[in-house]
């Protein structure tokens, strides 16, 4: 610890982001960036707690107080190399992990601003892609081989973590693309897709194959492997059952943001097929990541309007929730870059039926609610409030989650991984689980 008074004397500093009227007219990604100077007097913040809570809060075990010291003193390849110690992707987490780690900060505890671990580890990736620090390592082969059915989160933590342990990976992908989520689901102005070709390659370089464009059948799994690994995701997402579903315009989530991020990459789309919010009174039913997700992309498709609905209560505001006490994450008000853009926020509304002309969207009727204890225990009772009111619309995304994907019975050296195992989570969760049953895995076939 370099600067054992720096968190008394230095105060938070973020990078924040491009101005509105600059980013509202581009998909470039939003957040900017420190110069290095101050990036170093960011990390000295960092206290180098007897116990450190942000390693608790890290689904990775990320260890901030050693490669923040790395990054304070100018040591950025010593910091590059304590963070990937545990993290394989930080120039994923860097980007899009809420910082769990930071929440549990003690500064956090004290005053409500933690080190900013976040942008620090994407800093340091950043800067060791820079300056050549990160090579292709290529392992030597024990003769056994993996398949990993998706590339996903889960998926590329868990083949590089085999391929590094000596196994021939097989990454069997889908779509056209590897990434899974972090490049058909988080928008562009999130994550740049650049970033994840060129970690792509350098998986590539490092001997692991991929194959696209392979829909497997879980029970039905290639031959030949000593083990695979089933990182699906959660492919289903939660749909809205209600009158008028079929009418045209409304949509799921993930039909918006995947196009996008596809047209982004120079792939074409009939104007019949596009699912674009231009000219439009945008609805989004969701109130979590992917629902912002959509605002900022009908935002850059030049939506008339938006508005975000979410049938539960609103949280609370502030930086403390009595509910979830620090060193967890509290369940407050998230205030997004998408949601700063412009969009009109509602809680406690409840979806009745979708309304429409000659089979084309008009409008959502909806109706007000409240949540009252259950008598029996349980989830709260949903109680309307006043009369249903008419929400204009001509276009629906449905923002609600995703399914829990049911498998059959696998043999024992099948292993389910991530949000396929899980339900959908945070994506610093399915990097954990990717990199564990890695582990889990090679103690298996090495035994």
């Amino acid at each position: 610890m370099g600067n054992p008074k720096a968190f008394l004397s230095v105060p938070r500093k973020e990078a924040g982001y491009r101005p509105i009227h600059d980013r509202i007219h581009d998909f470039g990604e939003v957040e900017q960036t420190l110069n290095s100077n101050d990036r170093r007097t960011q990390a000295s913040r960092c206290m180098d707690c007897g116990v450190p809570f942000c390693h608790w809060a890290c689904p990775l075990g990320n260890k901030p107080p050693e490669w923040n010291d790395a990054l304070f003193k100018g040591d950025w390849q010593l910091a590059y190399e304590l963070l990937t110690t545990d993290n394989d992707f930080p120039e994923f987490t860097g980007r899009i992990c809420p910082a769990l780690c930071e929440k549990a900060c003690v500064l956090n505890l004290m005053d409500h601003n933690p080190t900013t671990n976040r942008e620090d580890e994407c800093a340091i990736i950043e800067h060791a892609f820079s300056e050549d620090y990160v090579q292709p390592r290529i392992p030597s082969r024990n003769g056994k081989t993996v398949a990993i059915i998706g590339g996903g989160p889960a998926g590329l933590a868990a083949s590089t973590r085999l391929n590094q342990l000596g196994y021939k990976v097989t990454v069997f992908e889908a779509c056209e693309s590897a990434g899974g989520l972090l490049r058909y689901g988080i928008p562009n102005f999130k994550l740049n897709k650049a970033i994840i070709d060129r970690r792509i390659a350098l998986l590539e370089a490092e001997g692991i194959e991929f194959k696209y464009n392979q829909n497997i059948d879980s029970t039905k799994l290639p031959k030949g492997y000593d083990a695979y690994v089933v990182a699906t995701g959660t492919p289903t997402a939660r749909d809205l059952s209600i009158p008028g579903r079929e009418l045209n315009g409304v949509y799921l989530a993930l039909e918006m943001l995947s196009q996008q991020n596809r047209v982004l990459a120079g792939m074409q789309f009939k104007n019949n097929e596009l699912v674009n919010a231009k000219g439009k009174d945008v609805l989004v039913i969701g109130g979590g990541d992917t629902g912002s997700d959509c605002i900022g992309t009908a935002n850059r498709q030049g939506a008339k309007s938006v508005t975000q609905i979410e049938i539960m209560p609103k949280p609370p505001v502030g930086p403390e929730d009595p509910n979830s006490p620090w060193p967890n994450w509290p369940r407050t008000m998230k205030t997004t870059s998408s949601h700063e853009e412009g969009c009109t926020r509602r809680w406690n509304i409840n979806s009745l039926e979708f309304l429409g002309k000659d089979g084309k969207l008009t409008g959502v009727k909806v109706q007000e609610i409240t949540w009252e204890p259950n008598p029996e225990g349980g989830r709260p009772i949903m109680k309307p409030v006043g009369k249903p009111e008419i929400i204009k619309a001509d276009m629906v995304l449905l923002a609600m989650g995703f399914l829990k994907p049911q498998h059959p019975q696998f043999q024992d050296n099948v292993f389910v991984v991530g949000d396929a195992a899980n339900g959908a989570s945070l994506v610093v969760r399915a990097l954990a689980s990717g990199r564990d049953i890695a582990e889990e895995i090679d103690r298996k076939l090495s035994h």
